[in-house]
């Protein structure tokens, strides 16, 4: 017992020994205190009087992400408790100052700065003003300040002019920074102020400092309204008055207003001095503390216009020069020559530079050089009139080549000029069709016309191109007399061409002359183009040959093609048929005897060489020898009238023929006698009449085949006589056509 009682003591004492040499948290067990913190660790700030706030304190466990509340547990003080006081982390203020307040638990310590100050209320602003201003206030009269009672004690005041929040109800009128006043313009604005929870505001009236400006003429001291001034006219100085109020005296401001210009490139201002530059109008302002007053200056030329010769955009070649004069309108009809004093300018003088004559005359010039090729603006100036023109600057060129010689259009038709180009000592080509001017030897047949040729009659002229004519003192480029020529032919406009009306037949290896045309032109006349129309044929089963007589055509192989023919400004397409020649056509039937409205088709077949055949019913083309009888369209044969007409067709050159008679048609035969009683041995005759449909009749007994049912009682011949011969009743029938008759004859 006593050896166990001395093991339990020296294990207590190197427990004790292990704790003292090594901090608690080196042998700290998951779940253990590893450090503690508030809630949150910002300053916190109370006012006297104010609820106690409750702070709120947490542990940071070991082996663990989560958090534990350890706030009833902690041990908590104040730095001062006549400043705040702290009990279970529930915080009170009490005065004016500042504490640390220390949470404590299991050796871990977490602090906290709070401040304590007296609430404020009653703020107030300060201002040297009472509320009214005028533009152009000096800046200590618009600064503002903003004070509140509180802070260090109940009754201190502090300025929080740079801690409060500004605002203008009014922009335009005033704003407002830090306390500071910005005037903008004229009117009402409420300025507010706000610091923590109190505000305060003022009302502000913005006037201007004086009711008007008046412009005056600094050499005339006369009210300016406007101004009218000419290009090269002196400055101008004008003053700037102020009043404050109508009774109170003028005050020259010229030299503070800001003085502006509406459009600087007519006139400019500086101080009131006006100097004019260009023609046009402009609008001088002269502004100060909020108040304007503008006048209108217009300014013109003291000339009309200016005028240059020659006119219009011009070309040179290099080592060219051009001539140049300015003139000046300076009433109707009335020029002066103002060359030499004209300013004379070129915008690119790489390409080309100008100069003018230095002593004015009549026959003073400006001269233009070509320098380099390119383009350049030659532009002259005087006393605010201007003039100016394009110029292009070409390299030498020693030859003129148009893009085509010969050209085809139809009468007022209109097309492009063929493209000019020049070469070049270097042997390329430059574009120069815009520096070439066309001439017509005969505008009635073709003439150039707003940059276009333009047709008139049909014919052919041509067409003679050159470069413009211009003004270049000697020596000129050698190219500009060199030439182009266009050969012109105007044709007539067709409107339509008509040929064949069926397709065109052809017969292998043999030819046939090329199909008639006939142009239907624009002016209503008809034109036989058969002999100038140009004519293509498509596939190979025929060809187009030129023969001594012509051109005909040829069938090479059976199958189709299209014959395609072109004249002036129409095309007309012909389907062409190649097939074997036909030896042999059986026409069916060759004869027709008809009834008038009615109608047959007539069958035509043909055999070919290797004996094989066709129908040809359609292709025949048949005509009537008589219309007024029978007509014929394709196939098919109409009667019209009585008589006879004979119909003609042919194909491949082998004619046809079909007679056709036209006969009315029967409707109904009559007997004179239905019923006889005869004596043996006597004889009567009966009457047999025909009825058409054309309303027509005949005696037809002739022709009507007689039968008696018993010839032993009596008999009957052709000629419709009939005989008793013995006793007895027959029946004695007469068939005309396909109608028959019957007669009862009884002898006794």
């Amino acid at each position: 017992m006593t050896v166990y009682r001395k093991m339990t003591k020296m294990l207590l004492i190197m427990i004790l020994l292990t704790v003292a040499a090594f901090p608690v948290n080196v042998f700290a067990a998951a779940g253990d205190t590893n450090s503690i913190e508030f809630d949150s660790s910002a300053k916190v700030e109370l006012t006297v009087g104010q609820t106690p706030k409750q702070l709120k304190v947490y542990a940071n466990l070991e082996g663990s992400s989560s958090k534990r509340d350890i706030t009833a547990a902690a041990v908590w003080t104040s730095s001062n408790t006549n400043v705040a006081k702290v009990v279970n982390g529930l915080l009170t203020p009490v005065d004016t100052g500042t504490v640390i307040i220390t949470a404590t638990y299991n050796n871990a310590v977490a602090t906290l700065e709070v401040s304590v100050a007296h609430p404020f209320k009653d703020l107030t602003l300060e201002r040297s003003a009472d509320g009214n201003y005028k533009l152009g206030d000096s800046e200590e009269t618009l600064l503002v300040k903003a004070k509140a009672v509180g802070g260090e004690s109940a009754t201190s005041v502090k300025d929080v002019t740079a801690d409060a929040v500004w605002s203008s109800s009014n922009t335009t009128v005033i704003t407002i920074e830090e306390g500071k006043i910005t005037l903008v313009g004229e009117g009402t604005s409420t300025i507010t102020a706000k610091y923590k929870s109190l505000t305060a505001t003022f009302k502000a009236v913005v006037q201007l400092p004086y009711s008007a400006i008046v412009l005056k003429d600094k050499g005339k001291d006369s009210v300016v309204k406007e101004l009218e001034l000419l290009v090269g006219d002196s400055p101008v100085q004008l003053t700037a008055m102020t009043k404050a109020t109508e009774s109170s005296p003028e005050k020259d401001i010229a030299g503070d207003a800001d003085w502006t210009s509406s459009n600087e490139g007519i006139a400019t201002v500086d101080a009131g001095e006006i100097t004019v530059l260009g023609t046009g109008k402009a609008v001088i302002t002269a502004s100060y503390l909020g108040v304007s007053k503008s006048v209108d200056v217009y300014v013109r030329a003291p000339y009309e216009a200016l005028m240059l010769t020659p006119e219009g955009d011009q070309s040179l070649f290099l080592g060219e020069s051009l001539k140049v004069k300015s003139y000046v309108r300076d009433a109707v009809n009335s020029t002066k020559n103002q060359s030499a004093d004209t300013v004379w300018s070129s915008d690119n003088q790489l390409a080309a530079t100008v100069a003018a004559d230095t002593v004015a005359s009549e026959d003073a010039v400006a001269t233009i050089t070509a320098k380099a090729v390119g383009t350049t603006v030659i532009k002259g100036e005087y006393l605010g009139v201007s003039k100016s023109f394009k110029l292009t600057v070409y390299p030498s060129l020693t030859e003129l080549t148009a893009d085509k010689t010969e050209q085809e259009l139809y009468t007022a038709d209109s097309v492009s000029l063929p493209k000019v180009s020049g070469t070049k000592y270097d042997g390329t080509k430059l574009d120069i069709s815009d520096e070439i001017e066309w001439t017509s030897a005969n505008e009635e047949i073709a003439l150039v016309k707003d940059g276009k040729l333009v047709g008139g009659t049909a014919g052919t002229v041509t067409l003679t191109g050159k470069i413009k004519e211009s003004a270049v003192a000697a020596p000129a480029a050698a190219v500009r007399d060199k030439a182009v020529e266009l050969k012109v032919t105007v044709l007539n406009k067709v409107l339509v061409l008509i040929g064949p009306e069926n397709s065109f037949g052809l017969v292998m290896g043999e030819e046939q002359p090329l199909p008639e045309v006939l142009a239907v032109l624009e002016n209503g006349d008809e034109l036989d183009v058969t002999a100038t129309i140009k004519w293509e044929l498509s596939g190979s089963n025929a060809v187009i040959k030129q023969t001594a007589a012509g051109k005909t055509v040829k069938g090479l192989a059976k199958g189709s093609a299209t014959l395609k023919g072109t004249y002036s400004n129409k095309t007309i397409s012909i389907p062409v048929t190649i097939e074997q020649k036909v030896v042999k056509l059986l026409v069916e039937p060759s004869t027709l005897e008809m009834n008038i409205k009615g109608s047959k088709a007539i069958k035509v077949t043909g055999t070919f060489t290797n004996g094989k055949t066709a129908n040809f019913s359609s292709s025949m083309n048949w005509e009537s020898s008589n219309p007024a009888v029978a007509t014929v369209k394709g196939t098919t044969v109409k009667a019209v009238g009585e008589g006879t007409a004979t119909l003609t067709g042919s194909y491949q050159g082998i004619s046809a023929t079909v007679k056709i008679t036209v006969v009315p048609k029967l409707t109904k035969v009559t007997v004179s006698e239905n019923k006889l009683n005869l004596a043996p041995g006597a004889s009567k005759g009966v009457v047999v009449t025909a009825l058409y449909d054309t309303g027509k009749t005949a005696i037809v007994t002739g022709s009507t085949v007689w039968t008696s049912s018993k010839p032993s009682v009596a008999k009957v011949n052709a000629s419709g006589t009939i005989t008793a011969v013995s006793k007895g009743t027959t029946s004695i029938k007469g068939k005309f056509n396909n109608k028959t008759v019957t007669v009862s004859v009884t002898v006794k």
